[in-house]
């Protein structure tokens, strides 16, 4: 009897730790699972987005309304980012300078559709100290003015074309409603303004941009499918002859325009009087374009990929590509741990992997939550198991569930393709993704229907008639705008007529609601 009870109360006493154990477990979990239970429901997406931004201290607050402070983690992608795109701008043979912050408020008169386009952003400097300026400055919320100017006193014959030139710098935009990354006061970007002697040579210049640049670099760079496009008459840049855009498809269905490129035509060479003797000896006005992308990209990379427990980054711009967390619970062990990562550490820098370790003291679930809310893509996990076996585990970021076992010898080899498997993934995700929102209406009330349609936002594809009126009934009966008119396009069919008004078709058009 007396075997029996103690056999009892020692079952007794194993379930009580067992209940303590489990509601100590649960506590612990909760506290690991704080970084994604602070993050809003996807449901609530424009709370989901500013809970990720600033919970993965990508960005934060500023002191300045609608300006934002970019955080060392942000800034980072950041520079990945500038560093893909320098390289493509540099490979099309264009090269990079730098112009002031402040243009005299008279080189915008110069150009009456360009000012009337900025002229609710621009935010001038009126005086200095005590003494009031002659004429007020602008603060740069874009070139093409000054730009022109100075390229008026560069150019003088054929043989000083094309000029292509490209800066990196900020603007400002006073922005009315702001959001970080996609719409604020300040930003930065990068600008690209060339000269060229024909037309033709400047819409070559505007495509090639649009697609070997922007297009490549956010579909390979940011696994970001897109939509190259010219913009309307409506939508195209002030001033500006011709608009092209890339479109991209957020996580909740919204568009975003991605980058621009514009033939601006002669109208600001006209302006600035870029002039040029041409071979047979005429003087001439030259044809140039601009181009930009800029921070918005960041805000792009977020919704496009994001989840409900966070950022999920592109390999390629991800600033931390690979995160270890040892796990330990004794000194000894720590110390065995401590050699493995720095052995698997070494091996994948020299491998060329973006690789952190994360020797914090908190708990690996803590760790885990942290790291999956901040995106990076493959999570590393080493304790002395593993240390006793020779092998890590690799969790990526896009399936958790995915774990897979790697002997240590095969990490260097095993990561590098992990990530590049990671960044087709997303690719492939956010593709379908597009295609699953993407419709076409035949008719104005299957248009209206699906614009209304929360639960499928998305792509609508139409035919249009062309006629901005048309376009601003659109807009004003549905909030839905014309992203671009796709470059590839349906052949126009006999007897197509416009989705809204009913006269004959001229475009097939891309519309959605937008950021």
């Amino acid at each position: 009897m007396a075997d029996k009870s103690g056999a009892a109360q020692g079952a007794k006493n194993a379930k009580s730790a067992s209940k303590a154990d489990k509601a100590g477990a649960q506590d612990t979990q909760a506290r690991d699972d704080k970084f994604v239970q602070d993050v809003a429901d996807m449901d609530d997406y424009a709370r989901w987005y500013q809970d990720v931004v600033y919970k993965a201290d990508m960005a934060d607050l500023s002191p300045v309304r609608g300006c934002m402070v970019i955080r060392p983690y942000g800034y980072a992608l950041w520079e990945n980012m500038v560093r893909g795109m320098d390289d493509r701008i540099k490979a099309t043979g264009h090269e990079n300078l730098y112009f002031p912050l402040f243009i005299p408020y008279s080189f915008l008169m110069k150009e009456a559709e360009h000012v009337e386009g900025f002229a609710p952003e621009v935010a001038l400097v009126t005086r200095v100290g005590s003494e009031e300026l002659e004429e007020p400055l602008v603060v740069r919320p874009t070139s093409e003015t000054v730009i022109g100017y100075m390229y008026a006193q560069w150019v003088h014959s054929y043989r000083d074309l094309p000029l292509l030139y490209n800066q990196w710098c900020n603007v400002v935009r006073w922005e009315k409603r702001t959001r970080p990354f996609l719409r604020t006061s300040e930003f930065l970007w990068q600008e690209g303004h060339t000269v060229h002697r024909t037309e033709e040579e400047a819409e070559a210049e505007t495509l090639l941009i649009l697609n070997d640049v922007y297009q490549d670099f956010v579909e390979k760079e940011l696994a970001i499918p897109v939509i190259p496009g010219r913009k309307s008459e409506s939508e195209k840049f002030a001033g500006a002859l011709r608009t092209y855009s890339i479109e991209a498809m957020m996580g909740d269905g919204k568009a975003l325009q991605a980058a621009t490129s514009h033939n601006l035509g002669q109208n600001f060479a006209r302006s600035f009087g870029i002039e040029f003797q041409d071979a047979d000896g005429q003087v001439k006005t030259a044809w140039t374009t601009s181009w930009g992308a800029s921070t918005r990209l960041i805000g792009a990379l977020i919704m496009a990929h994001g989840d409900a427990n966070g950022l999920r980054m592109p390999p390629h711009v991800a600033p931390t590509q690979a995160i270890i967390v040892p796990i330990w619970r004794k000194d000894e062990e720590r110390e065995t741990v401590a050699a493995l990562v720095a052995e698997v550490e070494t091996a994948l820098r020299k491998a060329g992997v973006r690789v952190k370790a994360d020797w914090r003291e908190e708990r690996p679930g803590w760790k885990y939550n942290e790291w999956e809310l901040r995106g990076v893509p493959v999570r590393i996990e080493i304790g002395p198991r593993d240390a006793a076996t020779g092998q890590v585990t690799l969790v990526p970021r896009t399936d958790r569930s995915a774990k897979e076992a790697v002997a240590t010898s095969a990490v260097a080899e095993r990561i590098p393709a992990l990530l590049e498997e990671i960044q087709q993934t997303l690719y492939a995700q956010a593709l379908a993704f597009r295609q699953s929102r993407t419709y076409q209406a035949a008719d104005y009330a299957a248009f209206k229907e699906l614009m209304a349609d929360k639960s499928k936002q998305g792509f609508v594809e139409a035919w249009w008639c062309g006629d901005a009126v048309c376009e601003a009934q659109i807009k004003a009966e549905t909030q839905a705008t014309i992203r671009n008119l796709p470059i590839e396009h349906p052949a126009l069919p006999a007897g197509a007529v416009c989705v809204h008004c009913g006269k004959p078709a001229a475009e097939w058009a891309i519309f959605a609601k937008a950021y």
